[in-house]
C-alpha cells in the first residue's frame, strides 16, 4: 500500500476587529478581539503575539513633538530617530474551531513613564495610535487521523489603528486626574523629608512647593 501523503498545514488569517477595556479588570488593560480564519479545521492554536508601535505609521503636529522629545529626540531628527517601539508580548491558547472563530489578547497597560510605550501613548493629544500585531505559535491539525503541529509562517501578522482615546479613557478610570512616576528610595525619602519639614498634607504640595521655589 502506497505512504499516505501528508496533509498540509491549515493557512490561518488573522485580523484584528477592535479593542475595548477588558472587565473585570483590577489592573488597567485592553482587550483586542482577533478573527481568525481557517482553510481546514484546527485542533488548537497556542498563539504568541507581539504587539509593536508603528510611529513611522502617523503624522505629528500641535504639541506633539514637544512631548515625544524624549523618545525621539528633537523633531528635526525624527528621519532617523522615529522608529517602532515594542508595546507587549502575550501568548492566547485558542481551542478547536472550524472555519473561523474570534478569540481575545489581553494587554496589561502601565502608566509608568519609564516604559517608553507608556511615555509615547501619553504623549499623543489624539488621532490613531498605530499597531502593527506579530504573531507566531503552534497550529494542531489532524492528518489521517493523527495529531499533527506545525508553526505559523513568519510573517503572519496585522494591522490595526487605535484610538488614542481608548488608552486615555483607560488611564482616566483607573487613575483619575493623576499620573505615576517612579522615585529611586532616595530621592523619595529626600522628598518625604521635605514634606513632612514643611508640614505639606499631600505628595502634590511637596512637588508643587518644589517646582515653585526652583521657578519651574
Amino acid at each position: 500500500m502506497p505512504p499516505t501523503s501528508m496533509a498540509t498545514p491549515p493557512a490561518l488569517r488573522i485580523e484584528v476587529r477592535d479593542v475595548e477595556p477588558a472587565t473585570p479588570a483590577v489592573a488597567p488593560a485592553l482587550c483586542f478581539r482577533l478573527d481568525l480564519r481557517a482553510d481546514a479545521p484546527v485542533q488548537a492554536l497556542t498563539l504568541a503575539t507581539q504587539i509593536r508601535i508603528d510611529a513611522t505609521a502617523r503624522g505629528y503636529d500641535g504639541q506633539a513633538p514637544q512631548r515625544l522629545k524624549e523618545l525621539f529626540g528633537p523633531p528635526e531628527e525624527w528621519g532617523r530617530n522615529l522608529s517602532s517601539l515594542l508595546w507587549t508580548q502575550t501568548v492566547t491558547h485558542v481551542p478547536a474551531f472550524d472555519g473561523s472563530t474570534t478569540t481575545p489578547v489581553t494587554v496589561a497597560c502601565t502608566y509608568d513613564f519609564d516604559v517608553a510605550a507608556a511615555k509615547y501613548l501619553h504623549g499623543l493629544p489624539d488621532g490613531e495610535v498605530p499597531l502593527r500585531f506579530l504573531f507566531t505559535g503552534t497550529v494542531f491539525y489532524l492528518d489521517d487521523g493523527r495529531l499533527q503541529a506545525a508553526c505559523l509562517p513568519w510573517d503572519t501578522e496585522a494591522d490595526f489603528r487605535m484610538p488614542v482615546t481608548v488608552w486615555k479613557d483607560l488611564m482616566d478610570r483607573h487613575f483619575p486626574d493623576t499620573a505615576w512616576i517612579r522615585l529611586e528610595r532616595g530621592t523619595f525619602d529626600r522628598l518625604y523629608e521635605h514634606r513632612v519639614r514643611h508640614t505639606l498634607p499631600g505628595w502634590d504640595d511637596a512637588v508643587r512647593s518644589l517646582l515653585e521655589t526652583s521657578g519651574g
